[in-house]
């Protein structure tokens, strides 16, 4: 089942369930797609402004950009999902099995995939709504603020889903490497969050 077709409450009934999936990588897609949607929301609100006409180019490019980042980050609702199913039937191989070292390890590089994705894709949106942020209309801005804080939440819960499965791996350059990759997203996009954060916040005290 594509839980993206699902109602939010559906989806949250079967997040706290037993079920496998969707789990924190599906959570952080869909996350992500929120915190995308809301920046994009300050674009909706700043094209066909007068205000805003000098950006309006800009903004419009933007928006097309958010557009397809909201739709390959729900698409990674069941991606993640049917990254995941590899690992599990490894998990079920006895431990006898000669076998079975082999397809765990290719099971947990699989599995490592989509939330390796998640986070690039939420890089992305994180950018586009720092643009939002800075010149998008200001009566918006603290959905900007909003989306870029939600947007790292699905950032880190992405990378944490990456994390659990390079500590398995037996091949540790392939892990380390990855890791290196995000942690190096974690540490200047989770900034860069936070900018937009308190670039937002400070504003409400001026």
């Amino acid at each position: 089942m594509d839980m993206t077709t699902a109602s939010c409450r559906e989806f949250v009934k079967v997040l706290a369930s037993n079920e496998p999936a969707p789990g924190g990588g599906g959570a952080a897609a869909l996350v992500g797609a929120i915190g995308t949607a809301l920046g994009n929301m300050v674009g909706s609100l700043t094209v066909g402004k007068k205000k805003y006409a000098d950006v309006e180019a800009e903004i419009i490019a933007l928006q097309k950009k958010c557009d397809e980042l909201q739709k390959e980050l729900l698409d990674q609702v069941p991606a993640d999902a049917e990254g995941f199913v590899p690992l599990a039937k490894a998990y079920g191989i006895p431990k006898d099995d000669p076998n079975r070292d082999a397809v765990l390890e290719e099971a947990t590089v699989i599995a490592c995939k989509v939330p390796v994705h998640i986070m690039e894709l939420c890089c992305e949106a994180l950018d586009a709504i720092a643009v939002f942020a800075a010149k998008g209309s200001r009566l918006a801005v603290s959905d900007a603020g909003c989306g870029a804080v939600i947007v790292k939440s699905a950032l880190q819960a992405a990378s944490l889903n990456v994390f659990i499965n390079t500590k398995t791996l037996k091949n540790r350059a392939y892990a380390e490497e990855l890791n290196a990759k995000c942690l190096g997203m974690l540490d200047q996009y989770g900034k860069l969050a936070d900018e937009i954060f308190e670039t937002v916040k400070n504003g409400f005290f001026k």
